[in-house]
């Protein structure tokens, strides 16, 4: 990679920021293009969102992938919204247009994308979320586009109705609320088309956890996990074993990557070198 004074400058802020694969997956996609343009991590603390909209719009910066724990504060700071992150309340993705700063958040479609290269229709079903962190906001949201019927389960059953409440009132759709509990597991699985891990449990080091036991499991269920370290977790393997389909996290992390590089460049991403290129990493042990 040759870079010079006119090379456009792209990057990801957040705290931690050095475990990213986007920069990877990002220069392999401006290469595989041809593109003049480099993508470089920024570890930014919190409560210093301020300072990566300053970045943008003083330092030349070209575009930002914005990560924890930077998503919703740096709202304040942005020109607009666009309706992805007006939904969900967060930002991931920064792009300059005419000189100002429009916020998009690429997690929602980017797990809508998953979703349809998997072949995964779940219109009028009920989808199962464990979680009700910011990842948990964008796959609701992408869910209730698609139709879909939604539960959210978390430890804390507060939190899931706050994401409920606040999702519901910007969509005009109901969602449900429980625990990660047996109780709840029981009363929603054997209706359920789609499972979806957006908590962490199962995530490298902690690789021997799963956030659902294995007997709640059925062939007419797809389980997606959107932890890709390591890409087979444990949550996988067992829905693997016992028949259901499964979709791997890193699909999502390709998708929502490739969503931020055509709002950048306005051309079609080569959404096969991404891939090609997490997987590569992901290989070597990045965690």
């Amino acid at each position: 990679m040759h870079i010079s004074g006119a090379t456009a400058v792209y990057g990801i802020v957040g705290d931690p920021v050095a475990h990213s694969l986007s920069p990877s997956m990002q220069n392999a996609a401006f290469e595989a293009v041809g593109l003049d343009c480099v993508y470089v991590p920024f570890l930014l603390t919190r409560g210093a969102a301020d300072v990566a909209a300053v970045a943008v719009r003083r330092m030349g910066l070209c575009g930002l992938n914005v990560t924890v724990p930077h998503k919703v504060d740096i709202i304040p700071f942005l020109d607009s919204l666009d309706p992805s992150a007006q939904r969900v309340g967060a930002v991931n993705t920064v792009v300059k247009e005419e000189g100002k700063l429009r916020g998009y958040n690429t997690d929602a479609p980017g797990f809508a994308r998953s979703l349809d290269s998997f072949g995964v229709d779940v219109k009028c079903k009920e989808v199962l979320v464990l979680g009700a962190g910011g990842a948990a906001r964008a796959v609701v949201s992408s869910l209730l586009e698609l139709g879909a019927r939604v539960v959210v389960l978390n430890r804390d059953v507060a939190r899931a109705q706050r994401l409920a409440r606040d999702v519901a009132a910007e969509m005009d759709c109901g969602i449900a609320c429980g625990t990660i509990s047996d109780s709840c597991l029981e009363e929603h699985m054997p209706g359920c088309a789609l499972l979806v891990n957006t908590t962490s449990v199962g995530m490298y080091p902690n690789c021997q956890e799963s956030p659902c036991p294995p007997r709640f499991f059925h062939r007419d269920l797809t389980v997606c996990d959107i932890v890709y370290n390591p890409i087979d977790t444990l949550l996988l393997s067992e829905a693997r074993k016992c028949g259901a389909r499964v979709i791997t996290g890193d699909e999502m992390l390709v998708q929502q990557g490739a969503l931020a590089f055509e709002l950048w460049m306005g051309i079609t991403a080569p959404v096969e070198i991404m891939r090609s290129k997490v997987r590569e990493e992901l290989g070597r042990g990045a965690q």
